[in-house]
């Protein structure tokens, strides 16, 4: 059968192509954060990225360029002299290698992601001469709630950390389900009501990084980020006793019109409800006991497990 390709085609094709190199010239290196990290779990993420990468193009590279090559060698033209062989359907060689190599570059891609995705594993704390700081995250509608149990102050769509220290994030939501997820440091977590779930990261360097909820989660989930400010341990803790010193506490009745759906800007609180995380977290749970997921034990906030206990009746009111 003759194959007949149009014209139009022909010059439609390579268009294609110069439009695609156009579009993405014009992406600037600002928008390719994932690949910027600043810290151990984001640079380590980065690694899994190129090695995946580069064993991927390895069969589709030359899938490609064989399939333009094989296109144009065997094309329909006048005064052609190539062997006619209709009785020829097998090689050996030819199907060793169109089939061993993809099986070669399976495994390799296997074992690598198999290795990064253990000593990746979220809840697994990050290895530090630096004792490990907690931070508990919940997500609202529409908003971020960060509760500092060992310093005792609270921030709203603002997270400030010391550079070089670990830290466990321990994450659970009001409401619907959320990703809590800051690019250049790691990976996302999801934030779930009824569960805590475990987050280790650590910023290496001094900076701002952008955070974000990776979710859709109704009306505004758009305007769910937040920034997070990587300073030196001085500055940490002097933003600490001025954020002590300047702002107002988070009452109850506080959180009830904070956890009330709609957006807010950067709001800090010198303290916060005692057990406030756990009866968030145990606020639809049967029997009053939440659920611990990816390693999310015992914190800072734990020790208050039965005063959560005894508000959960109030909770559920709500």
């Amino acid at each position: 059968m003759k194959i007949v390709v149009r014209p139009w085609l022909r010059v439609l094709t390579p268009l294609m192509l110069v439009l695609t190199f156009v579009l993405l010239s014009g992406c600037s290196s600002e928008q390719y954060i994932v690949m910027d990290p600043k810290g151990p779990i984001g640079e380590s993420q980065k690694d899994l990225i190129w090695i995946t990468t580069i064993l991927c193009a390895a069969i589709v590279v030359p899938v490609l360029v064989l399939t333009g090559i094989i296109a144009y060698r065997y094309r329909d033209r006048k005064g052609s002299k190539a062997a006619y062989t209709p009785e020829w359907e097998h090689s050996t060689k030819l199907e060793t290698i169109w089939w061993g190599i993809p099986i070669v570059v399976i495994i390799a891609l296997a074992l690598v992601t198999a290795k990064y995705t253990y000593a990746l594993e979220p809840s697994k704390p990050i290895e530090s001469a630096k004792e490990t700081m907690t931070i508990q995250v919940t997500s609202l509608d529409w908003k971020w709630m960060f509760n500092y149990p060992e310093q005792g102050i609270t921030t709203v769509n603002y997270l400030q950390i010391p550079e070089d220290v670990p830290i466990k994030f321990e994450l659970t939501s009001d409401t619907a389900m959320n990703s809590f997820w800051i690019p250049q440091l790691g990976g996302q977590m999801y934030t779930m009501s009824g569960m805590a779930m475990t987050l280790h990261l650590q910023a290496d360097e001094q900076g701002r990084y952008f955070g974000t909820g990776a979710n859709f989660t109704g009306k505004d989930f758009a305007k769910m980020t937040f920034d997070v400010n990587a300073t030196s341990e001085e500055e940490f803790n002097s933003w600490v006793e001025e954020v002590k010193d300047t702002s107002p506490a988070l009452t109850m009745e506080g959180f009830e019109q904070l956890r009330q759906p709609g957006t807010s800007g950067v709001v800090t609180y010198s303290s916060f409800p005692e057990g406030l995380f756990n009866k968030i977290m145990a606020q639809y749970a049967v029997g009053g006991s939440a659920h611990q997921h990816h390693g999310g034990g015992h914190s800072a906030e734990t020790d208050h497990s039965k005063d959560a206990q005894e508000g959960h009746s109030d909770s559920n009111n709500h």
